[in-house]
């Protein structure tokens, strides 16, 4: 891996522990709300409602809108739980506000950043939104790591689009062939960054099958295996 010079993270489900942070936002604007619902059953529904959404949000057929609003409207249909539209859209703006004040970290995140600091330029690519993902970056230490920031609202197209690339491998002045991704979602991260001329790390925290010809790694310090 001589040839590399410059890493490229996602962030949320590779770094920052969405599912965890998300389930404490959840908790509390319910709480703020009494919202006298199931958490455990909303939130069984919700992970995989959400991940459709932004499956949809990748491929441009939702709006930050439709995502923002549906998911919940979705999730709360799914249990039959009687809540008004009004307090959906409440929710789901405190949502996004609340979400970045919880900052767990997947385990070797801070140790594996800062193995990798000395040798090599560190950044930031991520489908998430400008006003949550800065926040969550500076409220969980990790601004310090990293030398550019790329988000999808920023380069006007998200992963696995391959402007995104280009447009973070000319923000990082990089060029594919010196540039690693490393992220947890196969089509958006992987995929995405191997189209666009990458090499790339499959973060298969969940353990699926994988080919063979893929750097993979069950959790972030086994990057020391490749890099």
């Amino acid at each position: 891996m001589n040839h590399i010079n410059h890493i490229f993270f996602d962030l949320d489900h590779t770094l920052w522990d969405f599912e965890t942070n998300s389930d404490i936002a959840f908790k509390t604007i319910f709480k703020q709300y009494k919202v006298q619902v199931n958490i455990d059953k909303f939130l069984n529904y919700y992970r995989d409602i959400n991940q459709e959404y932004w499956k949809m949000y990748r491929e441009e057929r939702v709006t930050k809108e439709d995502l923002r609003y549906g998911r919940l409207r979705d999730t709360f249909n799914k249990i039959n739980f009687k809540i008004e539209d009004e307090i959906i859209n409440n929710l789901a703006v405190d949502y996004i506000n609340v979400l970045p004040n919880s900052n767990l970290l997947f385990e070797g995140a801070h140790e594996i950043l800062a193995h990798l600091l000395p040798n090599y330029q560190l950044h930031i690519i991520t489908n998430g939104f400008n006003e949550v993902q800065y926040e969550k970056m500076e409220k969980s230490d990790l601004t310090k790591y990293f030398k550019t920031i790329i988000t999808s609202e920023d380069a006007g197209v998200k992963k696995p689009n391959p402007i995104i690339f280009e447009y973070a491998l000319a923000q990082a002045k990089a060029t594919s062939t010196e540039s690693i991704m490393i992220g947890d979602n196969w089509e958006a991260d992987i995929m995405g960054a191997k189209n666009a001329g990458f090499d790339v790390i499959f973060c298969n925290f969940n353990k699926e099958s994988v080919a063979s010809n893929i750097k993979s790694v069950k959790n972030l310090i086994e990057i020391k295996q490749y890099l």
